[in-house]
Parts: C-alpha cells; structure tokens; sequence
C-alpha cells in the first residue's frame, strides 16, 4: 500500500454525493487508514463535499497556478490518488500526470492523446469508426439535410445542442459558428444508453456496463436501467482497442431496439453522473480503483454486474449547521 499516501481526493465534487460515500464506503470495507477528500470552487456549496473527510477550496482548472496549488494540496495532506469528475479538468490533468507520477500521487486520468479526441466530438466520431463502431453522419453546414442535429463539437452535458426540424431552424449564428458540427437526426425509434466502461492502469478493457437513458434532467440521467443484451455484446470487443484510457470512461450512443443499429456520440473520459446505478448492480469502480492505485492489486475482467436494474432517482438534501 501506498502507506505515505494513502489518501483519495475527488476534484469537483460538486453534487457528487453518491460518488463520495461509495469511495468512502470502499476504503473502510478494506480497513484502510485512508481519509476520502473533496475539492470545489466552493466547497461550503457542495453537498459531496460536507460528507468527505475533509473538503478543500480550489479556483477554476483554468486559474492560473491551478496545478501547483493542486500539487501543493496533495502533498500537504498525503494524497496518492486523485479522481477527476469534469471535462474542463482532464485535458490539464493529462498533460500534467507525469509530474504527480513524480510525486507518488496517480492521475486517474487517461493519456493526453485520448482526452484531446474525446474533447473533440469531430475526432471521436473518426476514433469510433477505426475501431468499428458506428456514428451519425456528420453534414457539410452548407448542404444540410432537415431534420438535423446541431451540437458544439466540444460541447457537454447536451448545452448548445438543437434539433433543426426545418430550415428556418437554423440561424445565421449557428451556422457561422465554427464551434457547431451537424449531423443525422436520430429518431425516437431508437433508444439512448450511456456506457460505464473500466479501463486498468495499463488500459486494458475490465468492466463494460450499459444503461439505458429512460428519462434525462439536465443532461444527466434520472431514470435508468442496467441492460446486458445487445449493446454489450456490440461493444465489449470494439472498445478494448481504444488506446490510452484510464479508470473510468462513460460512452453515449443510441441503439435501435429491434434491427441491431448503432449511433454512438461522445467519449467522456471521467465518471458519468449516472454511473452509481452501475455501481449499485455491482461494477465496483470506486473499489478497483482503490486495490489498483492504492493496494497495487491486479484486477481481472468483470461481467457479473446485476442487469435488468432500474434506478430512479429522486431529490434529497445535505443539512449544515452553523452555516455561514
């Protein structure tokens, strides 16, 4: 074990509840004399940070001096593993993991190649494609096909994305706006999934956990159901070729039920917000990236997890006395 470092700190936590107390939870199972740790921009706003050990205030990921005071945090408080939760944070973290590496401290991130694809839905459309997995069809902005789709290429959580029903959909903006990319509208026949997929630290293919998206709230996931059917079986040999990912990396696509077709979308490489369903049915990521990093433990491949598993989420609250 990592007996100088062994704390896990979670950057952002913002209202990652469910993600903290299944670290939390994993770490005590283990009898670990570890402490779970929390950062955000306000941690005495953040409802994950009030159930970890201990939360810390950290600026923007695009503050200048962001990863020395980042360094400077994990050092001061013996961090040995640090798990990232938004797209804004992982280009830099990549770029900077040797340096922690140095340090002892592990960058659960994957290699700076992959994440600069996958902040690129344009060079993760090419991605899926090399490795056999269909995509929509992007369109030329000059020549577009009504009904289309329209969505930032580097975009998140579904914000500046549009249905263009028909031509007078599209303003002048959106179609001068070099950040838009266009492409085939995928009808309701078909179904969404988000995929909770485990890469080890050398990047090989653990765990592969499709959920099926049954309603959405803010680009995350309220009701959902784990599926092993066809969608796994289309996936788990075509994602073992992704190259350089690490830890875990959710996949977007949308599935036709009945004649086996395929749309994927988008690679985040982090923890998806809907990923506590997949831990509920037993793909313990939480777990493996504590025997991995902290335990040096190997890990084998897992397909175990419970299917058929309907979450249904519901609204709660953090209590704080004496707040400020």
């Amino acid at each position: 074990m990592k007996s100088n470092k062994p704390n896990v700190l979670l950057l952002s936590a913002g209202r990652r509840v469910e993600l903290i107390k299944a670290f939390k939870h994993e770490l005590h199972l283990r009898g670990l004399p570890s402490l779970m740790f929390a950062t955000d921009l306000k941690p005495e706003m953040s409802a994950a940070c009030q159930l970890a050990d201990q939360a810390f205030a950290l600026p923007r990921v695009t503050a200048t001096g962001y990863m020395d005071e980042l360094l400077a945090l994990c050092l001061r408080h013996k961090v040995g593993v640090v798990v990232p939760t938004i797209d804004t944070e992982l280009l830099n973290l990549a770029e900077q993991r040797d340096r922690f590496a140095a340090e002892g401290i592990d960058l659960v991130v994957s290699d700076e190649s992959l994440v600069r694809v996958c902040r690129d839905k344009r060079l993760t459309a090419q991605l899926f494609n090399s490795v056999g997995i269909d995509v929509p069809k992007i369109l030329d902005r000059q020549q577009l096909t009504f009904p289309c789709f329209a969505k930032p290429y580097d975009g998140s959580r579904s914000v500046g994305a549009a249905k263009l029903s028909h031509a007078a959909d599209l303003s002048d903006g959106m179609r001068d706006d070099p950040r838009m990319m266009f492409m085939e509208f995928i009808d309701q026949s078909f179904e969404e999934y988000t995929v909770d997929a485990y890469f080890d630290r050398i990047g090989a293919l653990k765990c592969l956990v499709p959920r099926h998206r049954l309603e959405v709230r803010d680009g995350e996931i309220n009701k959902g159901v784990t599926r092993k059917h066809h969608v796994y079986e289309y996936l788990i040999d075509k994602l073992e070729k992704i190259k350089g990912a690490r830890g875990c990396l959710t996949v977007q696509l949308f599935a036709h039920p009945h004649e086996k077709r395929y749309a994927a979308l988008e690679i985040n490489p982090r923890f998806g917000g809907g990923y506590p369903l997949s831990y509920s049915a037993g793909a313990n990521y939480p777990g493996w990236l504590i025997d991995e990093y902290l335990l040096q433990k190997e890990i084998g491949f897992f397909d175990g997890w419970t299917s058929d598993l309907m979450m249904l989420r519901y609204d709660a609250h953090v209590l704080v006395e004496n707040a400020h």
